[in-house]
């Protein structure tokens, strides 16, 4: 399942980038997010905060569930930029919020129901993920109140 969804997600990217019908969409200047400012501390997080020291791979699942908390930045960053969104990208960027929500009521529910469950760098990166979606939550929330295809404006 890994395999597939890693490959789904590089097709996305390849086809939003670099795609026939979709790259006279892509603008430069706003995706100007700097992704360094991400990738290099989840890094340094995922090596030297682990379960594991001694074994790469839990390094790199540290530093994958780490980027994964903030990797949501560049497209707030962007829409921000931007000063909203259309109904479509709106939406999808709420359902990825909601999704990282119901995480939490799984993790809430599997502490509740399961003996020594605990996963305190995924509990912590998912309350830090799901933190950075509140305010477009709110904003997305005021804007769909009056039509559910209303675009987003995001304050400046």
């Amino acid at each position: 399942m890994k395999v597939i969804f890693i490959t789904a997600s590089l097709s996305i990217v390849y086809i939003i980038r670099f795609g026939v019908p979709h790259k006279d969409s892509y603008n430069k200047e706003d995706d100007a997010f700097p992704s360094q400012y991400l990738i290099v501390p989840a890094l340094l997080l995922g090596v030297v905060i682990n379960q594991d020291h001694k074994s790469l791979f839990e390094i790199i699942w540290a530093f994958s569930i780490y980027l994964e908390a903030v990797a949501i930045l560049p497209q707030l960053f962007m829409l921000q930029k931007q000063g909203g969104a259309e109904s479509l990208t709106s939406h999808y960027v709420m359902l990825l919020g909601l999704y990282r929500l119901f995480y939490l009521f799984n993790w809430i529910y599997r502490y509740a129901t399961e003996d020594n469950y605990m996963q305190i760098i995924v509990w912590v990166s998912g309350i830090v993920q799901t933190a950075l979606y509140l305010d477009f939550f709110y904003n997305y929330i005021s804007a769909k109140r009056e039509h559910i295809d209303a675009p987003i404006e995001l304050p400046a």
